[in-house]
């Protein structure tokens, strides 16, 4: 074996092995990558260099701010009022409180950006309503997690601004435009299939639609979507880079929930910025150390082998985007979102242009399925923070959840073979 090949080896076998012995992501990708520079007899300060670069981008500066302003607004009594807005826009169908979760969490997810923010805000307001309304637990936790989705498409999302910076240097705004459509269609989806679930098991109907509830649900709402609108709105048209909009609106969010909403008071406000801190110190060690990873990833030229790899098992594009969806599935089985972002992009974003995948769309296609891989054991953060705020055991949750897997499979293939579905909107204001 060549001394390269032993370095490949020694990088990604001690990867994986600390990955099933259930290491920290963040100490399993640092200590690999000094593994393979210690075999390669690379100096180690290689190590500091590469995480300070990692982490020294303007792009990245967006993330802790649309974080804090996400956490903000979920804390500041924003869930109540969007969930009123989506009782008025769908309660009134069968099974219509699964409806207003689905649509509520597309809501709310363009504030958190976060499926365990979505699942853990919503699922406990949510979750015990639908019980009490004569929902089976199970179902009504299953649709809260899938739906939960939603909120890594809707921008702003943190995880999109990795994703650029990760592809290199793609374009913020476009990426924002490009998940409204692929999270609708995901909605519809999940609606359809809980349509089918309700009718069978013969769930209660919500009031009868009413257009003047509609309107005064969307005004109560406004100040809490007006946060989305400064940030899309600002980015595409050029007027504040994705950093300085997240700035805007974390400035935003806090005087909504303060003064308007007043969901939250000066003493939470501090509350809240420690759990922001908290999960800030997550996600940048993680960018930090995956920049090592990725450093000797392309120091060894694990894209290009792999990439070889893949096109000499077939040629056919179809097959080779399967082959992309079913990687990026598995890695979601056994890996955070943030990590395989980092660490996988690299490597298939190259064999995803080079079948004629635009890498926008790549970037919606890869964040559908790490949020899939969010609600699969055995990592599945967001399974796990469903079951605890519904009360439902594992193995019972992720049964009822296989009916949605099937709607998100049949929603992901769409957004895979019909480049439009992400790319019309960011080619439509261009």
């Amino acid at each position: 074996m060549s001394p390269e090949s032993m370095a490949i080896l020694i990088l990604i076998g001690s990867f994986f092995i600390m990955i099933f012995l259930r290491f920290p992501i963040a100490y399993a990708v640092a200590l690999s990558s000094l593994f393979t520079l210690l075999y390669q007899g690379l100096p180690l300060t290689t190590i500091v260099q590469q995480m300070v670069k990692g982490i020294s981008s303007f792009s990245l500066m967006a993330v802790p701010f649309f974080i804090t302003m996400g956490v903000i607004m979920g804390s500041g009594g924003i869930s109540e009022k969007l969930i009123a807005l989506a009782r008025a826009c769908v309660g009134w169908m069968r099974g219509g409180m699964a409806m207003v979760n689905i649509v509520a969490s597309y809501f709310f997810g363009g504030i958190s950006g976060s499926a365990a923010a979505d699942t853990a805000s919503l699922g406990s307001i949510l979750i015990p309503m639908m019980v009490e309304q004569g929902y089976d637990d199970d179902f009504s936790t299953a649709v809260t997690i899938t739906s939960s989705v939603e909120g890594l498409l809707v921008p702003p999302s943190h995880n999109m601004i990795i994703y650029a910076t990760t592809a290199g240097g793609i374009s913020v705004g476009s990426l924002f435009l490009a998940g409204y459509m692929p999270a609708a269609i995901l909605a519809i989806s999940l609606m359809i299939g809980s349509y089918i679930i309700s009718v069978k098991r013969n769930y209660p109907k919500g009031e009868a639609f009413n257009l003047i509830t509609l309107f005064k649900q969307l005004f109560r709402s406004f100040w809490a979507l007006a946060a989305i609108m400064i940030v899309v709105v600002g980015v595409v048209g050029g007027k504040f880079t994705a950093t300085e909009s997240a700035a805007i609106a974390v400035i935003y969010s806090l005087f909504v929930s303060v003064f308007i909403y007043k969901g939250l008071t000066w003493k939470g406000v501090w509350k809240v910025l420690e759990y922001c801190i908290d999960t800030l110190s997550i996600v940048l060690i993680l960018i930090a150390t995956s920049s090592i990873f990725g450093y000797l990833l392309t120091r060894l030229h694990v894209p290009a082998l792999a990439a070889n790899a893949i096109t000499n098992f077939t040629d056919n594009p179809i097959i080779l985007a399967l082959l992309l969806n079913l990687i990026l599935l598995i890695l979601g089985c056994i890996m955070d979102m943030a990590p395989i972002i980092l660490i996988a992009t690299p490597i298939l974003l190259p064999i995803a242009t080079s079948i004629g995948i635009d890498p926008i769309q790549f970037g919606i296609i890869v964040i559908l399925n790490c949020g899939i891989g969010l609600l699969t054991p055995p990592v599945g953060s967001v399974l796990f923070i469903g079951s605890a705020v519904g009360k439902v055991k594992m193995e019972r949750l992720v049964k009822a959840t296989l009916p949605f897997y099937i709607c998100m499979i049949i929603t992901l293939m769409l957004i895979t073979f019909v480049p439009a579905i992400s790319l019309w909107l960011p080619s439509l204001f261009r």
